[in-house]
Parts: C-alpha cells; sequence; structure tokens
C-alpha cells in the first residue's frame, strides 16, 4: 500500500477555520485533533495524512518533503521565504494585516527608527523601500510593550481588529500587506503525485469559494 500524502496544518486560529475547510472538500480527522495529543491523523481518505505543528515550521516541514502540502499563513512565506514550495491557493481564512503601528500621534525625531518585531525580514524590507534607517529588534511577543517601556519607536505586527493597539495607547499607520493562509505544496510531491495534489487544490477552492 502506498505511504499516504501528509498534509502539515498551522497549530491555532488557522487549524480552527482549516478544518471545516477540509471537511467541506471530502478530508476529514478520524479523531478529535483538538482533544488528542497525537501530532499525526489518519483522515477519511486513506490517502491523506495530517500532521500539526507550529506556523513557522510548516514551510520547512514541506520544503524538505517531510510533509507534501501545508497550510500556513501568507506572513509566514513573506518572512521565511517561499523557496522550494508552489504556492497553488489563497485559501481566504485568518485574514489579518501586518502593519507597523506606534503610539497615538507618533512623528520620527530623528533620522533612524527603532522597530520592534518577530518579522525581521519584511520590517527591514519595508522600511528600506522607504529609505527609512531602521535597527530592527526581534521579539517574540507583546509587541506593544516595546513602545511603551522605550524599547521601541514602532513595532511590526499582525493587526487583526487593532483592540490591543488601542488598550495599548497605539494606532496602525501603514499596512505592509494583507494576510491570509495559503496552501503551500512541495515541488517534488508535485511532480510525483499530481493527480491527487490537483483533486485536492480543486476541492479546497471550491470549498474556500463557498461551494
Amino acid at each position: 500500500m502506498r505511504q499516504p500524502l501528509t498534509l502539515a496544518l498551522t497549530k491555532g486560529r488557522i487549524l480552527q477555520e482549516t478544518l471545516p475547510l477540509l471537511a467541506k472538500a471530502g478530508i476529514e480527522p478520524l479523531e478529535d485533533i483538538h482533544s488528542s495529543r497525537k501530532l499525526i491523523f489518519a483522515t477519511s481518505r486513506d490517502d491523506i495524512q495530517l500532521v500539526v505543528i507550529r506556523g513557522t515550521d510548516v514551510p520547512t516541514y514541506v520544503r524538505h518533503g517531510a510533509a507534501d502540502l501545508g497550510v500556513v499563513g501568507k506572513d509566514i512565506l513573506l518572512e521565511h521565504g517561499a523557496e522550494g514550495l508552489y504556492e497553488p491557493l489563497d485559501l481566504g481564512i485568518a485574514r489579518c494585516r501586518l502593519m507597523t503601528a506606534g503610539p497615538v500621534g507618533w512623528a520620527p525625531s530623528g533620522a533612524r527608527v527603532r522597530v520592534a518585531t518577530k518579522f525581521v525580514n519584511i520590517a527591514r524590507r519595508h522600511f528600506a523601500a522607504q529609505g527609512v534607517h531602521a535597527d530592527v529588534i526581534k521579539l517574540y511577543g507583546a509587541m506593544e510593550l516595546a513602545p511603551m517601556m522605550n524599547l521601541a519607536d514602532l513595532i511590526v505586527d499582525i493587526v487583526d481588529t487593532g483592540n490591543t493597539l488601542r488598550a495599548n495607547g497605539m494606532e496602525p499607520i501603514d499596512e505592509i500587506a494583507c494576510i491570509s493562509s495559503r496552501l503551500i505544496v512541495n515541488k517534488a510531491s508535485m511532480r510525483g503525485h499530481y493527480r491527487v495534489i490537483q483533486d485536492i487544490t480543486s476541492r479546497l477552492a471550491q470549498a474556500a469559494a463557498g461551494g
């Protein structure tokens, strides 16, 4: 029996929004992913299995062929690159915006700006394109704290409702990218399993379109 194709899913909000699309496409885990401690799940299709991992690891698993397909946020692809991957489908889920933000009324006071973010590559490209000298400080969470504690002038972060920014005296400034979740495919897997992957892609496209 042929080894099933592996679809890598991103934990958290993306997983919650991906599972209903997969169900519409005829791919359902055989047990509850949310309550199980397993990492690999058989599905209603014996030619597809699911693995649930951190979003930042999904492109790595797919790029190296440990997973054949994956679902991951566009922010991860922009930050870490999409070399070795096909990106055939925008699933249109987990929508948000990647933005610069700062204290309300902030204005630059010199030639340099300090920027706190976990998206260091995106931030460097964005400010370089604007001709701004940016000192980028990598943080992993609670970005809004950085300007409040005078660690940074601005932040680059994912903005959904903007409520957290407002609650901490900040406001969005520039939109860098509109983010949603994408289906990605390993290039060798696409060549070796073209029909199956095209079937999965078309089913997911129909599900994402509300079909």
